[in-house]
């Protein structure tokens, strides 16, 4: 049986969001199973850390220009919901991280060119799941900017150094805030099920991009209580990357890129 049928095989096998036939998708981890999947990102990163490091810089230097470009067109009006929008596609920009691991886990040397001429066994089926996610990013910006226009009508953004106030300090803005983060976390939760398992998977396996993407739902619904934990984890570091004004990105990404490597060994590779 090929990869492919492997793949479709198992999103088969399950019926109905709740019902598991294949027991293999639920693996009984410890709810904090995460550290471990830290610990063991963090010694792949300190093995030949000078890569990691390179990478971390790469999307530290990205992000920064992300950023710079919103303010400089006049589009800060979308800097948070394209901060909280990173993480639908983050997992995409780590892939040459998965690789670096995955090297690591095979013995194999590892070096920062071959990181980022990473070869997915699935091939372009993982840029076609990178353009998904993008087109899903795109999707909750534009969400977040319809929410504030309900809220407060076709009027100009405050900018960034009143729009705390405004959000803080008035009845609508509260509102906005509540109603808002009800969106978002539908959001967040629907692009962490389809894409922490499944861009690790195209790498690893040949499989399409949309058995990838369900079968990591499906992992992550039978797997619940430890996945919440482990993207708490993820969000809270994070937070401290945007604390940082970024800067904590050149260390947390490759750590968190490393570890949802372990993640999916854990999960998705269980036979190992």
């Amino acid at each position: 049986m090929g990869e492919a049928d492997k793949g479709y095989w198992l999103l088969s096998e399950t019926s109905g969001i709740g019902e598991t036939r294949d027991p293999a998708l639920q693996r009984d981890l410890p709810l904090l199973e995460g550290q471990r999947w830290l610990a063991a990102g963090w010694r792949d990163f300190w093995n030949g850390a000078s890569s990691s490091l390179a990478y971390g810089l790469g999307v530290f230097v990205l992000s920064v220009l992300f950023v710079w470009t919103l303010v400089g067109f006049g589009r800060d009006y979308i800097l948070f919901p394209a901060l909280a929008g990173f993480l639908i596609v983050a997992p995409f920009l780590a892939i040459g991280l998965y690789e670096k691991s995955r090297a690591i886990g095979e013995g194999r040397p590892i070096t920062l060119g071959s990181m980022l001429r990473v070869r997915p066994r699935a091939g372009a089926q993982v840029f076609f799941t990178g353009l998904l996610l993008s087109l899903l990013m795109l999707l909750w910006t534009r969400a977040a900017v319809l929410l504030w226009s309900l809220f407060f009508g076709v009027t100009a953004f405050p900018g960034l150094d009143h729009v705390i106030g405004i959000l803080l300090g008035t009845p609508s803005g509260w509102a906005m805030v509540v109603i808002g983060t009800a969106i978002g976390g539908l959001f967040a939760a629907f692009a962490y099920s389809v894409s922490v398992f499944a861009v690790p998977m195209l790498l690893d396996r040949r499989v399409d991009a949309l058995t990838a993407m369900g079968t990591s739902v499906k992992l992550v619904w039978n797997n619940l209580p430890t996945m919440i934990a482990w993207g708490a984890m993820v969000l809270g570091l994070f937070a401290v990357c945007v604390a940082t004004g970024l800067v904590g990105m050149i260390v947390i990404f490759p750590l968190l890129g490393h570890a949802t490597w372990h993640a999916y060994k854990a999960v998705a590779r269980p036979e190992e």
